[in-house]
């Protein structure tokens, strides 16, 4: 019996429980059009519940009912800041600006529970339960000059209850809530005032709560959401379409909604508005309906059970935030007891669900245990960041880090691996040997690449798609198998970034017949590293080793080589090393491999005493990555004498960038220096 890998191998790919296959590489940093990566990035925190988020120039705000602001993943009462139901945060590092006001009540809980900027940037319009700001009177509504973050004295205006949405114009501020008059004149949940604060004669009376509006993109239609079962007084429960300059009924919806379920959130992105529904109860909608602005008529509608909060349109998709826990009605996910409180579809169609899920917890006891609240998106520099508030205080897809209140994301690469390929098994069918795993996951790539190594070499690719509940089982056939050789088979996941996963466990397969080629490894036996600079030192029990030309490193290698199996020469050799994580691993320099031709120990080799060299039998292409193999072809007679015995080998360069490599003493089972020995008939 013998080991055998083809470096060149002719394979066909198939596949079980597939639900799409594409052929070619990564083409970004997440799967399109997902456009965010789900890797949560470094964000101060708030001790309570974020409601409202708004943003301009770079800068977030965020209301809501909290009184302090601490560091990214701090606990509770750790490093806090003042900021008493607001803060102002830079987008791009998550750190609070010198922006902070004080939303305060006479009696009750003050809260910030709406925030909108006025379209020039220059006004944010706050909305609540609070009676002063800063200790200026206010009414449930109020006014901050941007520039200064000071309250705008000359908007002025009484609102008798809780603001819940807000939408400004140029010369209107729209808003919704729990109130029943404005100024004290009759104004049931919805009303309209200039940028004074003066009332506007327009008129949107609703039966009950006004939650959520948003303007058409001509400015001529308001779209009103809600808990309101009749607006203006016709029949058209928690959704409505109003005229911008009236209030007037353009569009009712009786009967489109469930009358168990609530508008919550609605977005747009200039050609359809969606709405975010709640429902409590049985046959209750939680899901999205996409509407078009052209005949204000449904697109699409998702129904996913698990209330939605809020919604955001990044470059057409629709991300939301709700408490998803079963998607099935849709073909996607089925009832699940862990809630998926982030999602991604289409803005063109709700399914699939696109490869986007990062998670939060539900939020601690004493909330409703939600999760995510609030979304917008923002943008700094070259860059955008959508940013999430609400009630959790983890990040579930983040090993349940410590986060309350506030998380966002980017359209940056994502750096995080896919999941290891689990259930990798090789057996021997007609024609060669199948290989099977079970599909990885990646909570932004929907679509992977998985690169097969066969005895420690990549024989193939093969790209497919999975989603969290929906693990297939992929195949492949490798038909370049030799007779009586034992082949190991491991499987790698590779997101669109080229953020890859560990080898799977191996496989392995003995296949029939006499074999006539063998491929054995060698593991380095002893290792290490001398340094011009300390001239002394040794470094024989490091977990890298170092080499540069100027400034000089060298690294020595010493392998047990085996002997060639019976009637059988050596073929080829290959030395296979990998960068290691150092931030100073990668390098732009080649390296060159030359047998060691003087003495030297792993315990007492140091550049004072280091061995002689040999010519060099091999060149290592410049290491220019980190964590990643790189192997150097070497002449195979400068081996072939030394079968059956040690031989050590030197890296050295003549450049001027260092290079760093794992050592036989790295944690973990691969990554380790190695020589890679093929056999075959002479």
């Amino acid at each position: 019996m013998r080991r055998k890998s083809a470096i060149a191998a002719v394979f066909s790919l198939g596949a079980a429980s597939l639900i799409g296959i594409t052929t070619g590489g990564p083409a970004g940093a997440t799967t399109p059009p997902v456009a965010m990566t789900a890797d949560d990035l470094p964000t101060w925190q708030t001790n309570g519940v974020v409601w409202a988020l708004a943003q301009a120039d770079g800068v977030v705000y965020a209301g809501g009912t909290f009184s302090a602001v601490r560091p990214p993943g701090a606990a509770a009462g750790t490093g806090d800041q003042p900021a008493l139901n607001f803060q102002a945060f830079n987008a791009a590092t998550g750190a609070p600006t010198s922006c902070k006001l004080s939303f305060t009540v006479g009696s009750g809980t003050a809260t910030v529970r709406a925030l909108a900027v006025s379209p020039d940037k220059s006004t944010l319009y706050a909305g609540g339960t609070f009676g002063a700001v800063n200790g200026v009177p206010s009414s449930n509504l109020a006014a901050i000059n941007l520039a200064d973050c000071t309250v705008k004295t000359t908007f002025k205006v009484s609102v008798s209850s809780q603001v819940r949405t807000i939408v400004p114009t140029a010369d209107t501020v729209y808003f919704g809530g729990n109130f029943s008059s404005v100024a004290g004149v009759v104004r049931q949940h919805f009303a309209a005032v200039s940028t004074t604060g003066a009332l506007k004669p327009w008129t949107a009376n609703a039966d009950k709560a006004g939650k959520a509006m948003v303007l058409s993109p001509d400015g001529t239609k308001m779209v009103l959401g809600g808990d309101f079962v009749t607006l203006n007084g016709a029949n058209s429960h928690a959704l409505a379409v109003v005229n911008a300059t009236t209030g007037a009924n353009v569009k009712t919806y009786p009967g489109f909604i469930s009358p168990t379920s609530t508008v919550q959130a609605l977005a747009s992105d200039g050609t359809s508005f969606f709405t975010g529904n709640e429902g409590t109860g049985g046959g209750v909608f939680d899901g999205r309906i996409a509407l078009n602005f052209s005949d204000l008529n449904q697109h699409w509608r998702d129904t996913c059970l698990g209330a939605t909060q809020a919604l955001d349109v990044y470059k057409g998709v629709l991300y939301s935030s709700s408490h998803a826990h079963d998607c099935s009605s849709m073909g996607q996910f089925p009832q699940a007891d862990a809630r998926h409180h982030l999602l991604a579809e289409s803005v063109d169609t709700p399914t699939p669900l696109l490869g986007w899920f990062p998670n939060t917890d539900d939020g601690p006891a004493g909330t409703e245990q939600i999760g995510p609240r609030a979304m917008t998106t923002a943008t700094s520099g070259s860059t955008d960041y959508m940013w999430v508030g609400g009630e959790f205080t983890r990040i579930a897809s983040n090993g349940n880090r410590l986060q309350q209140g506030l998380v966002r994301f980017a359209n940056t690469p994502d750096t995080r691996t896919p999941t290891v390929p689990q259930q990798v098994t090789a057996a021997k069918v007609s024609g060669g040997v199948k290989v099977s795993w079970q599909a990885s996951t990646d909570l932004d790539d929907g679509t992977l690449t998985y690169k097969v190594y066969r005895d420690g070499i990549q024989v193939g690719s093969f790209t497919g798609v999975s989603r969290f509940w929906s693990l297939p089982v992929f195949s492949f056939t490798d038909t370049h198998t030799e007779p009586g050789t034992t082949y190991s088979y491991q499987v790698t996941a590779v997101d669109a970034a080229g953020n890859t996963s560990a080898k799977s466990a191996a496989a392995s397969v003995t296949t029939a017949g006499t074999p006539t080629s063998a491929t054995l490894t060698a593991p380095a036996t002893a290792d290490s590293y001398v340094n011009a600079a300390a001239a002394s030192s040794n470094y024989g029990s490091d977990q890298q080793l170092a080499v540069r030309g100027s400034s000089a490193y060298n690294a020595y290698l010493r392998f047990a080589l085996p002997a060639a199996p019976s009637g059988m020469v050596l073929k080829s050799a290959q030395l296979t090393v990998r960068s290691s994580s150092d931030v100073n691993a990668a390098s732009t320099d080649p390296l060159s491999v030359q047998p060691v031709t003087g003495a030297w120990t792993e315990t007492g080799v140091t550049w004072a005493n280091k061995p002689a060299l040999g010519p060099a039998i091999g060149t290592l292409p410049a290491p220019s990555a980190q964590q990643t193999d790189y192997s150097a072809p070497l002449t195979a007679s400068a081996l072939a004498g030394h079968l059956g015995a040690d031989y050590d080998l030197a890296l050295t360069s003549t450049g001027t960038d260092s290079a760093w490599f794992w050592s036989k003493d790295a944690p973990g089972t691969s990554g380790h220096p190695q020589l890679t020995l093929v056999f075959g008939q002479p």
